[in-house]
């Protein structure tokens, strides 16, 4: 009561004012000013307010570290906390260890003065930096960047929760973080030294960022939730648009045009990828990992198989929209036919929607043209959100991109909302449908089976993995465990690039390989992305299924 009491006076003398509160059970006290800066000279308030209140807490003998260590601000404090003896010998073992003061200089031993050495100049103009995409929810890209607060947690290893960062687990190198990534980004972009109209126009940045999946674990893991695949989506954009865009990039970023066009001879397409020499050659010269496998075209008509399935006797229980993306309707139709029996079946009214989500241009950098698509898309997908028909998607990262760039492109953000509200991965749809009690076991099998589910990043940063994992046990004795894994390496084009192969396939060997590996060949593998399916096919020569088509195959004819 007594230091509570003087604090209060301390805020008070200076026109401040504190809140505090009691840690329970752990005899602690937190007190935590309430400071309004908005001039350079109250930079100076805080450091005076910030030493008499140091004074206190040694009159009281408490500790003025906290539970997050002493920092850039509280490190000239610590004579004072520990006394000068004490300090001597702080410095002595630095002395020993780091003769040359090389190592995090001016931290805990000499540090700087809390108000000296900072990374920006007090009442600095900041420059205003121009980007197709919308950071307006971060006040700019600038600001987007300059969320990370240094924390680190983008360091944790592949062996810690959660798959932040997946480059990072394979090479530890610093640049290969969130961290790093973000500070490269705001250094150059802050640079005042930089005559570049284009501040994105650098090398250093296009290294930073090239070992990144974009897998969005950053956007939901990191504590400031620094979204590193959206700033790296613009990076490439404003790089490329300065400097050209690559024959490789063009491939992939237009990868849904090529697959239609092959699509139309998908015999001798798929005979050319399967050729030794044709199939090398195209990926010689494409720049893609001779070690990778390329995915085959089909042709098929969605629109004739959902009138086989559409028997007009079931009393219907709900119309919804499924969503053929790019990826369904040309590589993984059997994801497609199998989504669209087991809807049927289960009693909905469903139609079709086919549209290009833009994954592939978003991946590239190629923003233009993925906002062309965006703003196309949107038209009709606010009509079923108008008409209250949930559109369902089976790639999550084409579906999703519904809820989370098309907000960025599209310039209405209320229409954005919308849509986005009503865009669903499939099962979350169907989870959602248990839960309400819409949908139980009665129409699956009783016959026992182990799943193993390796969920598609994007489902784990923007949905969650639960609603995976409680659609496949419905049937009464199937055994589901979800594999703690990480992003699978591949991400897209990432891990069919020749120079990410590699390290596509060091992400996969961390976790989800020997997952697979360990798993009986009777255990049925769940994986939801398309990327996911074939990169566990590289790394593993299992084939694993789509979760609809799990259920499919467990329907009670």
């Amino acid at each position: 009561k007594d230091f509570i009491a003087e604090f209060s006076l301390i805020m008070k003398g200076y026109g401040q004012s504190a809140v505090y509160y009691a840690h329970a059970g752990a005899g602690e006290l937190h007190l935590r000013p309430i400071l309004n800066l908005k001039k350079s000279a109250d930079v100076g308030l805080f450091r005076a307010i910030t030493t008499d209140v140091a004074k206190l807490t040694k009159k009281y003998k408490g500790s003025f570290s906290g539970e997050h260590g002493d920092g850039i601000v509280r490190a000239e404090f610590i004579p004072l906390m520990i006394g000068q003896k004490n300090y001597e010998l702080l410095r002595r073992i630095k002395s020993y260890f780091d003769p040359k003061g090389i190592f995090n200089p001016g931290k805990i031993v000499d540090a700087y003065p809390m108000d000296q050495s900072f990374r920006y100049e007090v009442d600095r103009k900041e420059p205003e930096v121009d980007t197709l995409m919308d950071f307006s929810d971060s006040q700019g890209i600038l600001k987007a960047a300059e969320k990370c607060n240094g924390s680190g947690d983008c360091r944790k290893t592949d062996k810690a929760k959660g798959g932040m960062c997946p480059s990072y687990h394979a090479t530890k190198n610093e640049k290969d973080t969130t961290r790093g990534r973000a500070n490269t980004l705001r250094e150059f972009l802050t640079n005042p030294n930089s005559s570049a109209k284009n501040r994105f126009d650098s090398p250093e940045i296009k290294e930073a960022f090239d070992l990144c999946l974009s897998c969005k674990a950053c956007a939901s893991e990191c504590p400031s939730n620094v979204d590193v695949s959206t700033l790296k989506a613009e990076f490439l954009y404003q790089y490329q648009e300065a400097n050209g865009y690559s024959l490789r990039g063009k491939l992939f970023a237009y990868n849904t045009k090529l697959n239609g066009l092959g699509s139309k001879v998908s015999s001798l397409t798929n005979a050319v990828y399967d050729s030794k020499f044709l199939g090398g050659l195209l990926k010689k010269t494409s720049g893609v990992a001779k070690e990778r496998s390329l995915p085959k075209v089909y042709s098929f008509n969605f629109d004739k198989h959902l009138q086989k399935f559409d028997n007009k006797k079931v009393i219907k229980s709900k119309k919804v929209v499924l969503f053929i993306d790019e990826f369904t309707r040309y590589l993984d139709i059997e994801v497609g036919k199998d989504a669209i029996e087991l809807m049927t079946k289960l009693g909905y009214d469903v139609s079709l929607y086919y549209a290009e989500s833009g994954r592939t241009f978003l991946s590239k950098g190629f923003l233009k043209q993925a906002q062309k698509l965006a703003i196309k898309n949107s038209e009709q997908l606010q009509k079923f959100a108008d008409a209250g028909l949930p559109v369902l998607g089976l790639e999550p990262s084409a579906i999703l991109s519904f809820r989370d760039e098309y907000k960025r492109m599209t310039g209405d953000k209320e229409v954005a909302q919308k849509i986005a509200d009503n865009s669903f991965l499939i099962e979350e749809f169907l989870a959602k449908e248990v839960s309400d009690g819409n949908l139980d076991a009665t129409s699956f099998t009783t016959n026992a089976k182990d799943i193993k589910i390796h969920n598609h990043c994007h489902q784990k940063a923007l949905s969650n993995q639960k609603v995976t994992f409680d659609i496949l046990n419905l049937p009464s004795n199937y055994k589901v465990t979800i594999i703690p894994s990480g992003c699978c390496g591949m991400a897209g084009s990432f891990g069919y690039e020749e120079e990410h192969y590699e390290t596509s396939m060091k992400i996969g060997g961390l976790k989800l390989f020997p997952a697979v590996n360990k798993s009986s060949v009777e255990t049925i593998i769940a994986a939801n992305g398309t990327s996911c399916r074939h990169q566990i096919f590289d790394g593993t020569k299992r084939i694993a299924k789509h979760p609809v088509s799990v259920l499919k195959e467990a329907l009670i004819a």
